[in-house]
């Protein structure tokens, strides 16, 4: 298991060089509360899933993000390869879970570049949480 992260203000970038089995927290990236307040409630979050080598997807890849404001409403939007497989309006309140499509995923597979992005805009300033926010891709 390994990682390469990258954190700037309200963006994320986690570059994977093997599949990781199970659900993965943010804070077991290394990434920390502090890091994870997003000022103007923009987030963009990298998966570089480019040279893992084999694997297999989760029945149901999950990103869970959680937050410690109640939001009334987030826009979330995943692109893999450039191509939009999810967009959604989360009116949850403190946290927002996305379910992928892995026949959508393996489909949209490329042999040298393989990236999911996902975007959210939150109404306000936010504050993630690193333990209860995660990342489920792979079994």
């Amino acid at each position: 298991m390994g990682q390469l992260i990258e954190i700037n203000q309200g963006e994320i970038k986690v570059k994977f060089d093997s599949p990781t089995a199970g659900k993965l927290t943010f804070k077991e990236l290394g990434i920390n509360d502090d890091q994870l307040i997003l000022e103007g409630g923009f987030l963009r979050l990298t998966f570089d899933l480019d040279g893992i080598g084999e694997h297999q997807y989760f029945a149901v890849p999950t990103v869970e993000i959680s937050y410690t404001e109640k939001c009334a409403e987030t826009h979330w939007q995943c692109d893999f390869n450039g191509v939009t497989i999810l967009d959604k309006v989360d009116h949850h309140g403190h946290s927002t879970v996305l379910l992928l499509d892995r026949k959508k995923l393996a489909e949209l597979e490329h042999h040298h570049e393989n990236t999911l992005v996902i975007h959210a805009e939150f109404p306000e300033k936010v504050q993630l949480l690193a333990a209860d926010s995660f990342i489920n891709l792979f079994k």
